[in-house]
């Protein structure tokens, strides 16, 4: 899979990044309507994932496997409670669109937003988090920046060229006589999967 950067934890700046940050990254993600799962191990998250998938009765789902989703076998555990998983470029370019749900990881989260940014230079991370009505985010908890400026900071020593995406809750949009709809132009819930104990913390407060 194409990434801009193959390494986004290198480039955060030393000393302003860490757990610390995420109480507040939880309180304003959670203010534009995303819904975060904190937990303290993949394996957590895997039971939390699958949980999801039941009682949304999911029976497609498009993933971009991430570090996160690996170490947690997430896609055969989706697979052997008999959901359809698709990894495949081919494949999520075919099925993304009548998906139930779309999987992929998150690079850092910014505590001034509840923003995340995603790595997206390959289109099937474009796909998997605008198409299905649900996406579901993998994020290192560890990794939270303080607010905008760090994350353009993160950004102008990464980029060179590729396709970066700044999510901030579910789509939403008040275009019709100013009435505030929810996901019209992608997903009407965004859920955040957040890992505790991935990466040492960035140190120092901000």
């Amino acid at each position: 899979m194409k990434k801009t950067c193959d390494d986004w934890k290198r480039h955060l700046p030393a000393g302003r990044f860490g757990a610390h940050l995420f109480p507040e990254f939880e309180k304003r993600a959670k203010a534009v309507s995303t819904e975060v799962f904190r937990v303290k191990t993949v394996k957590e998250a895997r039971e939390v994932v699958c949980n999801l998938a039941r009682f949304t009765n999911a029976k497609k789902i498009v993933s971009v496997t991430s570090p996160l989703q690996e170490e947690a076998d997430l896609d055969e555990a989706l697979r052997t409670s008999g959901i359809e998983v698709y990894t495949d470029q081919t494949e999520i370019a075919t099925h993304a669109a009548t998906a139930d749900i779309g999987i992929s990881g998150v690079e850092f989260g910014i505590a001034e937003t509840g923003s995340v940014c995603q790595d997206a230079y390959a289109v099937e991370s474009r796909l998997v988090s605008t198409l299905p009505p649900l996406h579901v985010a993998f994020l290192d908890s560890n990794l939270i920046v303080p607010g905008i400026f760090e994350a353009f900071e993160i950004v102008s020593r990464v980029f060179d060229r590729g396709y970066i995406t700044f999510i901030t809750g579910p789509s939403r949009t008040a275009d019709i006589e100013r009435v505030l709809t929810i996901g019209v132009h992608g997903p009407s819930r965004f859920i955040i999967i957040a890992v505790d104990g991935v990466s040492e913390e960035g140190g120092g407060q901000a």
